[in-house]
């Protein structure tokens, strides 16, 4: 298995925080977000290369990554024009299309078991190449809010709904299998929004119990910083 950390984004909404420091690069308990990651990434077994793309104040992610105990085992690539989630993956296919790939939003915040999490899309249900992580929220409205079956299979997807039927959301971490990168087309953009509404009923779903929060904003980073 890959690893693919998304790490290039602007973090508008973030802002003035992400004024001169990437979202990526936002400290957690002392170390930054793509940091907290790279440690539960290489605490497994299971995954041979990672990927980190880079867009905004790359230099500073370049860096840190340098100086890490992580430096020979990430593969740096940067992108002199944003790309977008599902464009970035398009663009560089040919590097994961022999095994399933992790592919994380490396600027969320998320404890969980990684083992539980790759076992599950192991053991998930047939004709399922895409497995989502979800979390519960407490800001539905802002979320791509999920709908499962009894299988845990995903059968609707309501993106930043004003009435979101319940909390369940999408956490922007998934283990996708090749056919689901040779599929992607010339052109796309988001992965959420461009890609996963063609597998309805086709996700498979592990939920992170422990915890997941996108530092999407100061007060959704002021909650995570004191999450113990």
């Amino acid at each position: 298995m890959k690893a693919f950390l998304l790490a290039a984004g602007l973090g508008t909404r973030l802002r003035p925080i992400t004024d001169t420091v990437p979202k990526c690069m936002v400290e957690i308990k002392g170390k930054p977000l793509l940091g907290h990651w790279l440690d539960m990434i290489s605490a497994s077994d299971e995954i041979e290369q990672i990927f980190v793309n880079t867009h905004y104040l790359a230099e500073q992610v370049e860096t840190f990554i340098a100086k890490s105990s992580y430096a020979d085992n990430v593969n740096l690539i940067h992108e002199k024009e944003l790309m977008g989630t599902a464009g970035t993956l398009y663009h560089h296919r040919e590097r994961f299309l022999t095994c399933p790939l992790m592919l994380i939003h490396a600027d969320n915040y998320s404890v969980f078991d990684m083992a539980a999490f790759i076992r599950s899309h192991r053991e998930r249900p047939a004709d399922c190449p895409i497995t989502m992580m979800t979390f519960r929220t407490d800001t539905p409205k802002s979320c791509g809010i999920v709908r499962v079956n009894h299988c845990g299979v995903v059968t609707d997807f309501f993106e930043k709904v004003d009435n979101p039927p319940d909390n369940l959301a999408n956490g922007a971490v998934y283990i996708i299998e090749p056919e689901v990168v040779n599929a992607l087309d010339k052109g796309v953009f988001d992965f959420s929004t461009q890609v996963l509404p063609g597998y309805m009923n086709r996700i498979f779903t592990f939920e992170n119990t422990t915890y997941h929060r996108d530092i999407g904003t100061p007060e959704s980073y002021e909650k995570a910083r004191a999450f113990l």
